[in-house]
Parts: structure tokens; C-alpha cells; sequence
């Protein structure tokens, strides 16, 4: 058991988590990273649209990062909370070897869990040929032959952006909706091709994907594939603690905050990156971090403030 509380404990070792122990770091606070050490965009080949860091892997972003924390003070630690309760004036977390770590502020950045559409391939080429968000890889896959799994409520809306990056387009209706007369007008007037029957699963060669097999037997021949994952955030510690998880319009669960620093409804637990933000990039989790890291500081000098003034108060009684 460690017996010294720090002044901020971060779950969560990802852009966000360390953001914020940079700042925590910066204003001399005693902070540690708690890591599980499954970063969520461990199968991708490089961190995009983060400006001057773009192409980047993103374990080499994490080194980096670790390093930053560290030349300030910050310490880490792997493993992964299982537990959080409130004990007097301190947060208590419990992790899975056994230990307790307290911390007078909790920055929860432990991210989301990309449930993916249950075909044969997907998981294999999930951050590579098969991708979601455009603005993280849709460069990549500019003008090769793409589809668009109807795999989620927001499948239509990835055809749309995905058109302004390739001419080449399928939407593979699979499980979605049928379109209404408004949306097949659209798609055709962006040239895209919509296929209705479902599909089986798809054909790999030496680790690439080379096509989508329907039921009926027949390949598409594609090169990269447009899922839409159901992003539920890793909450069980937040909700130890009472903090609101609640269900996004396009499917999943996040973390609903107080405000835009990322302070929950809990005195003293704030939050920040993909746990809170579902479609937040690398940038703008880094970004959030930097805000609650920020917030959390202020917080604890109003509260080291009000200590003071109530050790000069005794003082000048005595």
C-alpha cells in the first residue's frame, strides 16, 4: 500500500492521461500514471492530423510523452485500477496487484473499447486496411477502391466523407436500414455504389485485404473497408465513484462531464479524452487533458489556499 497521497492521480497513460500529468508536473504537483498499458490505437501505423506529430507511431507519441512527464517530476506506474471509493477527503483506488493508491484529484482519461462488427477479418486488419474515421486515415486510402459497412447509425454519414477522398466508393448496406428515396438520390449523385446484400466476411492475402465476400458467394474487390465500431468507454472506476455513464446518439457509452474542463458531477473527478469524448482524435484528447490537468491545479491551490488561511488564523489565536 502506498501510504503518501499524491496531490493528483491519473488513470489512463494515452495522450490525454499525459497531458494532463504535464501540467499537473509543470505546476510542481506530486502526480502519478497509473497505465493498464492497452492503448486503444495500438494497431495503427501512425498518429495523423496531430499538428507537427502527424505520421508519428503512436507508441513512439506515448515514449515521448512518458519522458516529458518524467523530466518534471511525474512518476508511472503499469497496471490497472479495478476499484475507486471515496475515503474522507482522499480518493482511495484499488489496482489489480493488489495495491492502493490515494490522490486528493482523480483525471480518468482510461479511454473507450471499440466494439467491432462481428465478420470474419475484421479484427485482424482493424487500424490498417479496415479504418473508421477519415480524418485519421482516409489520406491513406485516397483513391483506392473503398466500401462502407451499414454497420452502425452513423454508416451514411462516413459514405459522405469518405466521397471526398475517393471516386471508388461502395456502400455495402449489410445489416443498416433501407434508404430512403432522399438518401439513395444523394449516394447516387456522389457515384456511389450501394450493394444490399449482406456480407460474409472478408478475403486477406499475405495480411492485406484484397475484397469483401457477400453471402452469395461474390467479391468486391476492395482495398480498405469503412466500419462503424460501437465506442463504449472503460467507466467501471467512474462509476464506483457515482459518476452519470450514459448512451451516445450513435451508439455507446461515455462519460458525461459538468463542464467543458472535464469536471464530472463529483467533487474532486474530472475526466478527459475518449472516455468523455467518444470521437475525440489523438490532438484533441492531448488538448483536454491539458484543460482538466489545468482545472485540477486550480482546484487544489483554492483548496491549499483555504488550508492556510486556517493555519494563520490558529496561529494568530494561539
Amino acid at each position: 500500500m502506498t501510504d503518501e497521497p499524491l496531490d493528483a492521480l491519473v488513470l489512463g497513460g494515452g495522450a490525454a492521461g499525459l497531458s494532463g500529468a504535464l501540467t499537473l508536473a509543470r505546476s510542481r504537483r506530486s502526480v502519478l500514471v497509473l497505465d493498464a498499458g492497452e492503448p486503444r490505437n495500438a494497431p495503427a501505423e501512425g498518429v495523423h492530423a496531430f499538428l507537427t506529430r502527424d505520421g508519428l507511431p503512436p507508441a513512439e507519441l506515448v515514449r515521448l510523452g512518458r519522458a516529458e512527464v518524467e523530466s518534471y517530476g511525474g512518476r508511472f506506474r503499469s497496471g490497472a485500477a479495478v476499484a475507486a471509493r471515496r475515503e474522507s477527503e482522499l480518493f482511495a483506488v484499488d489496482t489489480a496487484d493488489g495495491d492502493t493508491l490515494r490522490a486528493r484529484r482523480l483525471l480518468v482519461a482510461t479511454g473507450l473499447v471499440d466494439e467491432l462488427p462481428d465478420l470474419p477479418g475484421v479484427r485482424e486488419l482493424w487500424g490498417h486496411d479496415v479504418l473508421h474515421c477519415p480524418y485519421c486515415h482516409g489520406w491513406e486510402v485516397r483513391d483506392q477502391p473503398v466500401a462502407v459497412l451499414g454497420s452502425g447509425p452513423n454508416s451514411l454519414h462516413q459514405v459522405k466523407l469518405f466521397s471526398q477522398l475517393t471516386a471508388d466508393l461502395v456502400y455495402l448496406r449489410h445489416h443498416a436500414p433501407a434508404l430512403s428515396p432522399d438518401e439513395a438520390e444523394e449516394l447516387a449523385a456522389l457515384g456511389v455504389t450501394v450493394i444490399d446484400e449482406e456480407v460474409a466476411r472478408l478475403e486477406i492475402a499475405d495480411g492485406r485485404l484484397t475484397g469483401v465476400r457477400l453471402v452469395g458467394g461474390r467479391v468486391v474487390p476492395r482495398t480498405a473497408l469503412v466500419v462503424g465500431p460501437r465506442f463504449v468507454a472503460r467507466s467501471a472506476v467512474l462509476e464506483d465513484l457515482g459518476v452519470p455513464v450514459v448512451d451516445h446518439p450513435w451508439g455507446g457509452r461515455y462519460v458525461a462531464t459538468a463542464d467543458v474542463t472535464g469536471r464530472t458531477e463529483v467533487p474532486g473527478v474530472w475526466v478527459a479524452g475518449n472516455v468523455a469524448d467518444l470521437s475525440a482524435q489523438v490532438v484533441a484528447a492531448a488538448a483536454a487533458g491539458t484543460m482538466a490537468g489545468a482545472r485540477i491545479n486550480a482546484d487544489l491551490v483554492e483548496e491549499d489556499i483555504a488550508r492556510a488561511v486556517a493555519r494563520h488564523r490558529e496561529g494568530a489565536l494561539a
